[in-house]
């Protein structure tokens, strides 16, 4: 009976499992089409004039059919990345109960809960009979909606996988139970009487911040937990989470987040083929004998990447997948690697083009050309500051950067440096120009340069079946993690807002500050602080309007006010424990570097960010240097 029961888990996990594969193959298929179908509708526009509203929206139909569809795929493969600062240290017994009771109290609950809410919104869909509300669109709407049905059930049925394979990996039952027991009336307790005896709002934090340092994945940990605390809530209920599902659609149908699978799956090719890897090594060269060049590299080539992309998310992945392994390899230390990686990422939220300063450029009702052009010297500010710091540490600190073996004649290192930086990097410039040059959006610029890494590849004896496979299942899965954190975020935003986290914000903010340096020593504090525990779209969409008439009531400079905030929204990207450029880097990163080596690696780059934010107080007129 006990074969039998074993054999039964054995064939559901396996039946599971193998779905999930083949749904992962046919979204790494979809990856690679779309780059193609972007790339063809683009060259059409451009040079032919031949626009087609049907063929964009089966472009974002197909985004959203890769990233939904690879929110299991990614769970199969753990891929939903977690803080394993503890949980990297424990048992195979801890590691499998924290999977469990990750997958039963906070991903299926929530599934269930979406799926309800999504399963009105495709019925109503179909009930109206919903077409595209753009001449030549697509008919029957209901179908991509009902995508976001099926998405979740696949990923509850992955979920179902996942605890059976943790539970045949417990070595002491009796353990597993009476924790399951103490967690289920420690959740009891806490809906009926913890909840008026603390503010639901810190409580809400306190709990976040625990899951997340006993190693639960991260969005799981932030979806759970916003249902959990709107249904202990009598001021809220758990209709405070009705229009998640019509939040969700609305990133569905977001062409700039359309750009994430593209420029992941740019960076892969170039990972795969070797070639980032060879610029990277062949502008370390550069540098002759000096210590920390590789790491500068990483810096001027992160830069690049992170103008191209304007996505943290796609340019931490990137550079990871390219940089750190190759670090690594010549001894550099995981902590100045993963800084390096994950400053130089977010520089895309500073250097034009970027979202952040588009986002703000609409909540505070300026232009965005006003805020590229300003965006520009505090850019190279904080570029000039990440490469010194480099310098002088590696300097130093002769272990941390060991300088590169190279016996060559300097005259010799460059003109075969030439010969390698020039084809990968005319990509990314070609990239890079034409979002600049206002020739082609961010997620045209991805799928050009998705077909251009391809065709590199192909011309240096790259291109492969296996380089095609890699490349399109490892996109799938990084965007599918990206994504369902910020499915997760989302979340947990609307309830930190119900739960009067806004009011909060306004009451403080409205408070009589003094004077407006007093004003912008605080506001800067508050939104560093912010961005240690939410995203910046979130901080943009809700903070930032309520700064907005107290700027102007103490005659503060519009431009320069929100050149502040962008530099301080970068940093939210870096601060432990949440900042979202972490878990990315993590994500990407596997088991190359601890969670520890990456926090430790970020401190001194969040200090850089802050001076170059402090240099942009004192002189503000560096901001005007390209025009006012």
């Amino acid at each position: 009976m006990h074969k039998i029961y074993k054999f039964e888990k054995i064939f559901i996990t396996y039946l599971i499992d193998t779905l999930t594969k083949k749904i992962g193959f046919l979204t790494a298929f979809l990856a690679l089409t779309l780059a193609l179908l972007i790339g063809y509708d683009a060259m059409m526009r451009y040079l032919f004039s031949a626009g087609s509203i049907a063929l964009q929206e089966v472009e974002w139909h197909i985004f959203d059919i890769v990233f939904l569809f690879g929110l299991a795929y990614a769970l199969k493969h753990d891929k939903h990345v977690r803080v394993d600062i503890f949980f990297a240290n424990y048992s195979t017994q801890t590691k499998a109960m924290v999977q469990i009771f990750s997958m039963v109290f906070l991903l299926i609950p929530f599934s269930l809960f979406f799926l309800h809410g999504a399963f009105e919104m495709s019925m109503q869909s179909y009930l109206q009979h919903e077409v595209s509300s753009d001449p030549g669109g697509l008919t029957h709407r209901f179908l991509i909606k009902g995508i976001l049905f099926l998405a979740f059930v696949l990923l509850v049925l992955q979920a179902i996988s996942e605890i059976v394979k943790a539970y045949s990996k417990l070595k002491s039952k009796k353990i597993f139970f009476i924790a399951l027991g103490l967690l289920g009336l420690f959740l009891a307790f806490s809906s009926l009487n913890l909840a008026f005896w603390i503010d639901p709002l810190w409580l809400m934090f306190a709990l976040t911040l625990l899951l997340l340092m006993s190693g639960f994945q991260v969005a799981f940990v932030f979806a759970g937990v916003a249902l959990f605390f709107a249904l202990i809530s009598d001021e809220l209920g758990i209709k405070v989470l009705d229009m998640l599902p019509y939040r969700v659609y609305g990133i569905m149908g977001n062409v700039t987040l359309m750009s994430i699978p593209l420029f992941i799956l740019m960076g892969l090719i170039l990972e795969k083929s070797k070639m980032a890897e060879d610029l990277l090594l062949s502008m370390g060269k550069l540098f002759g004998g000096i210590r920390g060049g590789l790491a500068i590299s990483v810096v001027v080539v992160g830069a690049i990447l992170g103008a191209s992309t304007g996505i943290v998310g796609a340019s931490v992945v990137m550079m990871s997948l390219i940089a750190l392994p190759l670090m690594l390899k010549h001894n550099y230390s995981p902590e100045l690697a993963t800084g390096a990686i994950a400053a130089s990422g977010t520089l895309g939220q500073i250097i034009p083009p970027s979202i952040v300063l588009i986002v703000l450029g609409d909540q505070m009702h300026l232009s965005v050309g006003d805020l590229f052009q300003a965006a520009v010297v505090p850019s190279l500010i904080l570029i000039g500051l990440y490469i010194l710091y480099i310098l002088i540490y590696a300097y130093f600190n002769k272990e941390v950067a060991p300088a590169i073996p190279n016996d060559e004649a300097y005259s010799q290192v460059v003109k075969e440096a030439l010969k390698v930086i020039f084809p990968p990097l005319l990509l990314i410039v070609a990239v890079l120009g034409s979002i600049f040059a206002g020739i082609a959006s961010p997620t045209e610029s991805a799928a050009i340069g998705v077909i251009g890494a391809f065709l590199l590849a192909w011309i240096n004896g790259k291109f492969s079946f296996e380089l095609l496979r890699y490349a399109s299942l490892e996109s799938v899965k990084l965007t599918s993690m990206i994504f369902m954190i910020l499915i997760g975020a989302t979340a947990f935003s609307l309830v930190f807002n119900e739960l009067g986290g806004d009011v909060m914000a306004m009451e403080f903010f409205t408070h009589d500050m003094g004077d407006q340096w007093m004003f912008i020593f605080i506001t800067m504090v508050v939104i560093f602080l912010l961005g240690f525990l939410i995203d910046f779209i979130e901080i943009a969409f809700v903070v930032v309007p309520i700064l907005v008439p107290i700027a102007h009531a103490f005659g503060i400079d519009p431009v320069w006010f929100a050149i502040l905030i962008a530099l301080n929204l970068q940093a939210s990207f870096l601060t432990p424990p949440f900042g979202f450029a972490l878990f990315y880097l993590k994500g990407s990163a596997g088991d190359l570097v601890t969670t520890g080596q990456i926090y430790r690696g970020v401190i001194p780059f969040i200090g850089l960010q802050l001076l170059a934010l402090l240099i942009i107080v004192i002189f503000p007129d560096l901001i005007y240097v390209f025009g006012k």
